[in-house]
């Protein structure tokens, strides 16, 4: 288990983390439209030169305000972001009650299964 100041450690593994908006809140609902718009803009713009396979984003509400996709539903997308295959999950915050824990592991697991994939 890395702790949060071990992110760039998930680099050895291909893998990476950011936000959206670069400052914290309590909640999500503290962010505006447009500092969402602009961060899934900056996204993209920050995406297309290491071509990840699959981005995952985290929090369905989110998701659906920065990427003016208000009917999105969890799970895999039908629109990707350039080339990356496109995923969202629920938020593991513990501020976020819809989601227990065996429902996130699930969701979880659905998303390493896929990338697990040839071709994924």
């Amino acid at each position: 288990m890395l702790s949060p100041f071990e992110d760039a450690a998930l680099l050895e593994s291909n893998l990476g983390l950011t936000n959206l908006v670069a400052r914290a809140t309590a909640t999500a609902d503290e962010l505006s439209r447009d500092e969402l718009r602009d961060g899934a803009r900056l996204l993209v713009e920050r995406l297309a030169p290491l071509r990840p396979r699959t981005v995952a984003v985290l929090g369905i509400g989110a998701y659906r305000v920065a990427f003016e996709r208000p009917r999105a539903i969890l799970g895999p997308q039908d629109e990707t972001l350039g080339d990356p295959r496109l995923w969202v999950l629920p938020n593991p915050s513990g501020l976020n009650a819809h989601y227990q824990l065996d429902a996130l592991v699930e969701r979880f697991r659905a998303l390493r299964e896929a990338v697990a994939r040839p071709g994924a």
